[in-house]
């Protein structure tokens, strides 16, 4: 997380990272129910670096294009 915030700027981090972040928040807020404050957080990571992984990889193909 350190490393993220050092080496992305704010601009970087408002328009790459805020709406997966965000979608993930909401997700594990509506859907995540654990009972265990560790898995929660353990799967709100895991959906945050999930759809961080496919924004990434549509950013990509649609610059290709």
């Amino acid at each position: 997380m350190y490393m993220l915030l050092r080496t992305l700027s704010a601009r970087q981090l408002l328009i790459e990272q805020l709406p997966p972040l965000a979608t993930a928040w909401l997700i594990a807020e509506l859907f995540y129910k654990f009972k265990s404050f560790s898995l929660e957080c353990a799967a709100f990571l895991v959906t945050w670096f999930v759809l961080d992984a496919l924004t990434q990889g549509v950013r990509r193909l649609a610059s290709s294009r």
